[in-house]
């Protein structure tokens, strides 16, 4: 067996890896590639070009897909643009993470986080966008996020799997003293001109030896047989027979199991706490303090799971009062105190809004949105082995390479020192990006005398030391002129992100320069205004904010979009044909043509009864365009969502039935938090404990969805986050429509009643 069984999710458990005798193909065009982390996991006799592709001796194929797999089908959209160029079926590849290492950087992640939209492709644009790439591969962050793995890996993927086939063909064409363009394949063989075949595995050790003097051609997306067509999962038996190993699942001899007991109140320290009545719950061995920068409080290490909750419940820590206001309302007057002040930045905007306000006739609306949780359904976990100055950590993570480096520099080891086996997620949205888990499995592991410990959070500690959604308020003025949009004031206040995420993860560094997603789904959208301002006013809390899917679209899809709504009632205006009316540039084509195609699908404007209503919103985020529809029955008395069509247009769709799996979960996501989910405090604690007090949509609550998918935006989109934005705005103009009344605090839920089924 081979070093690489380590790395495999079969293989550190246990559970059996493919044969060793394998070789490692593809090449890198990089100019300093980072090294290959392959060499030092394979057995002898294996040989290593790049990172991606494995050809065992018996012709078995695994591709290294080095991103989360987190429900939303990554692996199998990796693996096929290897499968692709390296001419073999999906059924005959197995796919696995891989080590974390930096050769699996992650540069498209940061190439949007410039400030300028998507669509905006001048010279500043590009150049900032590149620079950012540069910066992401300086970085080498492994990271799952920002709907960025498919755009990430299309080349890179499709360049290793077309390299290692032409390094196979040639080493096919000097056995039999042929030409290699005279050579074809299929299905791992290499067929000659007599018909003579060659399986990839017999030539994998003598293609290793092979060098090519230039990059090989990639095929044509007309020639593609698998991109472009959806695929079976790779994982799915995995998962249908209960086979696939999650962090929660991880077993190993002689472990201990933990829990944590963390500061309720964020930043505040335990001012007391009844070790002895902890000790003496039977099966804990151990409570030991946990000093981080993501958080204080204390880890009840046991003999099992069960043993350690009760240890941390007989614990009872008595903490330090909070230094932010107490309650939701506290909170919310401090926000709306940041909007009273000058805006901290602004981004965007046009003309002078300030002028055309002046004297006008102008429409204003406020919007308030909660903080919100992740609530993954695999509870927050993590199994760490520290012993003789070396940490091994298994846990579903976004960012391996992140845990790494926090990781050892608490315990004070080289990043080098630390091995991070990434398991299957129970999802992720976000939250499993964050160094906590890590951070305090490594802080309880450093005090079991060298024994591995399994570290398993409570629902509630879950729910209750999440990194949130941010909360917001948002204050618009705008006015009109025949009937159209003319100047536009747009003000939210939230907190920054990357502050609170660099004080957490990264306290030796700073944040710089200003948090665009505070702004994200605003600044950034395909209209046209003759006078905007787009203004940040940044109010910040110990209160730990996140990366949530779609991040500050979520907010902001909300509020652009429902206000958009209010000035087309106010201006007389049919909604979808307002918003057409104001995409002037033909760079906005993509919305257009989004926002007609679900206009269509939904039979918009055409008669309904009273009491039923449509609604109409449209956002662009992480590179995809999504128009959706909802259609909503309050003749009962109730909202009932009756049906939601969507549209989304990526630019190119690698496998559709994947992408439409994936706006249909980000729909589902979104609805989930516009009908009910809100996180709030009181006595400076999270009061949510659990599903009861924080639930998402049941599978009666879900109306049907349809998803239709388009290719007409020049560069490639995200699948995981577009579809979240613009639901919920979708669902309160649709109530506005049915019955007159307007929300504009979420969840909707605190002033409707839903019928959910």
């Amino acid at each position: 067996m081979g070093k690489i069984a380590k790395y495999t999710r079969r293989g550190f458990l246990g559970l059996g890896i493919a044969a060793a005798g394998g070789l490692a193909v593809g090449y890198y065009y990089y100019k300093k590639p980072y090294p290959n982390p392959l060499p030092d996991t394979l057995a002898e006799g294996d040989y290593s070009f790049t990172p991606y592709v494995i050809i065992g001796s018996d012709n078995a194929i695994t591709i290294i897909t080095p991103r989360a797999e987190m429900g939303q089908g990554i692996h199998t959209t990796l693996a096929a643009l290897v499968a692709e160029e390296l001419d073999v079926d999906m059924d005959q590849i197995t796919a696995e993470h891989g080590p974390a290492a930096a050769a699996y950087y992650n540069s498209a992640m940061l190439e949007e986080g410039a400030p300028f939209p998507f669509f905006e492709d001048g010279f500043m644009a590009e150049t900032t966008r590149g620079a950012m790439g540069v910066l992401g591969k300086f970085l080498a962050l492994q990271v799952t996020g920002g709907s960025s793995a498919s755009i990430d890996a299309f080349d890179k993927m499709r360049e290793a799997g077309a390299t290692a086939r032409a390094v196979l063909l040639e080493a096919a064409a000097q056995h039999w003293g042929v030409a290699a363009d005279s050579l074809t394949t299929t299905r791992a063989e290499v067929i000659n001109p007599n018909g003579e075949r060659l399986t990839y595995g017999a030539l994998a050790q003598s293609a290793a030896k092979l060098t090519l003097p230039k990059p090989p051609a990639l095929k044509d997306p007309s020639n593609w047989r698998i991109l472009g067509k959806s695929q079976p999962r790779v994982e799915l038996l995995e998962k249908v027979t209960g086979a696939s190993i999650y962090g929660i699942d991880v077993q190993l001899p002689d472990m201990l199991y933990a829990t944590v007991a963390m500061s309720p109140r964020f930043g505040a320290k335990a001012k007391s706490a009844d070790e002895v009545a902890a000790m003496a719950v039977p099966g804990v061995l151990n409570v030991v303090e946990i000093v981080t920068s993501a958080g204080f409080g204390f880890g009840i290490i046991a003999s099992n799971t069960w043993a350690a909750f009760e240890g941390a419940r007989a614990l009872a820590p008595v903490w330090e009062a909070a230094d932010y206001p107490a309650d939701t309302a506290g909170l919310k007057a401090l926000w709306n105190e940041a909007l009273d002040k000058d805006a901290s930045f602004t981004l965007g905007g046009v003309g002078d809004p300030e002028a055309a306000l002046q004297g006008a006739e102008v429409i204003e609306a406020s919007y308030s949105l909660p903080y919100l949780a992740h609530t993954t359904m695999e509870p927050m976990n993590a199994t760490a082995h520290f012993k003789d100055g070396k940490l091994t950590l298994w846990l579903g993570t976004q960012a391996p390479g992140i845990a790494a480096m926090v990781t050892a520099e608490l315990l004070g080891i080289e990043a080098g020192d630390v091995e991070v086996i990434t398991t299957h997620l129970g999802g992720g949205f976000g939250r499993r990006a964050e160094a906590d888990v890590p951070l305090y499995a490594a802080a309880i592991a450093a005090q079991t005398g060298g024994k591995p410990v399994k570290v398993t959070w409570s629902r509630e500690e879950d729910m209750q030391h999440d990194t949130y959604r941010p909360m917001a308020e948002a204050r618009l003025t705008a006015t009109l002129k025949d009937g159209l949009p003319e100047a536009l004031d747009y003000r939210v206040a939230a907190p920054s992100i990357n502050k609170s995420l660099f004080a957490r993860t990264f306290p030796n560094m700073s944040s710089a320069g200003p948090d665009r997603s505070i702004l994200d789904g605003s600044f950034d959208q395909p209209f046209s205004w003759p006078h905007s301002r787009f203004a940040a006013h940044q109010v910040d809390t110990n209160i730990p904010v996140g990366f949530w899917r779609s991040v500050g679209h979520s907010i902001n899809g909300f509020v652009h979009e429902s206000f958009l709504d209010e000035l087309a009632v106010a201006g007389g205006q049919d909604p979808l044909k307002m918003r057409l009316a104001m995409m002037h540039d033909e760079r906005h084509e993509p919305a257009r043509e989004a926002l007609k195609a679900v206009a269509e699908m939904a039979g918009w404007g055409q008669p309904l009864p009273e009491g039923v209503g449509q609604g109409i919103a449209h956002t662009l985020s992480f590179g995809t365009w999504v128009a959706e529809v909802v259609q909503v029955d309050m003749r009962g008395g109730t909202v009932k969502i009756e049906k939601i069509w969507a549209v989304a247009d990526p630019g190119m769709v690698l496998d559709p039935g994947n992408f439409e799996a994936q706006i249909t979960s980000g729909i589902i996501y979104g609805l989930s938090a516009a009908v009910g989910q809100e996180i709030s405090f009181d006595d400076g604690r999270v009061v949510q404990e659990n599903f009861y007090d924080y639930d998402a949509l049941r599978m009666a609550g879900v109306p049907p969805i349809e998803v239709a998918l388009l290719e007409n935006s020049p560069r490639m989109g995200g699948a995981g986050e577009p579809g979240t934005p613009p639901i919920a705005a979708a669902l309160g103009n649709a109530i506005f429509s049915a019955s007159g009344q307007r929300l504009r605090a979420l969840p909707f839920g605190n002033d409707v009643e839903f019928d959910l089924g």
